[in-house]
């Protein structure tokens, strides 16, 4: 159920080039789905909250991941341990793998990987979990000691300094022509990923759902910021209605 809690900051520290990590303790246990999100007040001047995914939660602990991109998140970085803050959660619908669907593929780039992490430590203990993950360099990898607990991690940089010079969706299909086909794919990154990956699997008939990163404004469906566009021709809130959707029902 959703509510707004009051969160101290436990740490907050640098994980990766431009790339930060903020754990939180809840005043009390919150129950998250993988795939869900927070929306984090910072106070003062910045009236609105700043949606972010839920990475792992442990207890009353849950961690964000965030990319430093404007006066929100700088804002952010600079809360030092000890400070309090409101954090609305869980909102969205988050991720959910049928009990047939065995093998999963997890396909990230950007601030991306972040949820598919959260999917990881829910799932990974019961799935055949194989991630595909793309960095924009070496500078940028973060996250590789939760992927190496899945059953098979490929990471990748759109540079080649670190594993093979490629993206996510590249990676996946890679491992596609060699018979490595999964019952479902899971995904979160840039819209021109997500795109591409739609293109993929629907060639290869592949169920697939992806979680999209439109910008937010109040993360419970009532301001209509996040809106996006349904396959029918229909609209959907991104914050309410998502953020995870079936590829086939959303237009990227």
């Amino acid at each position: 159920m959703m509510k707004d809690y009051l969160a101290t900051i436990v740490k907050n520290e640098r994980i990766a080039e431009n790339i930060h990590s903020v754990t939180f303790a809840l005043d009390e246990a919150c129950k998250v789905r993988c795939g869900q999100f927070g929306n984090i007040s910072l106070g003062g001047s910045h009236l609105l909250r700043r949606p972010i995914a839920v990475c792992k939660v442990d207890g009353r602990e849950v961690t964000f991941c965030y990319q430093i991109k404007g006066e929100g998140t700088q804002k952010l970085k600079t809360l030092a341990a000890g400070t309090k803050v409101n954090v609305l959660m869980p909102l969205g619908n988050g991720f959910f793998i049928e009990e047939k669907e065995k093998k999963v593929a997890l396909v990230g780039g950007g601030v991306g990987v972040f949820p598919l992490i959260s999917v990881l430590r829910e799932y990974g203990a019961s799935k055949e979990i194989s991630a595909y993950i793309g960095y924009r360099n070496a500078g940028a990898v973060c996250g590789v000691d939760e992927f190496e607990k899945a059953r098979k991690f490929v990471g990748v940089t759109d540079d080649g300094s670190y594993g093979d010079k490629m993206n996510a969706v590249q990676a996946f299909e890679a491992d596609l022509k060699k018979g490595n086909r999964p019952d479902v794919v899971l995904a979160c990154g840039p819209t021109p990923m997500l795109r591409a990956l739609k293109a993929l699997v629907e060639r290869e008939n592949l169920t697939c759902f992806v979680s999209l990163e439109e910008r937010m404004g109040c993360g419970i469906g009532a301001c209509l910021v996040c809106v996006c566009d349904l396959t029918g021709g229909a609209k959907a809130r991104v914050c309410k209605d998502g953020p995870v959707f079936n590829a086939s029902d959303v237009s990227l």
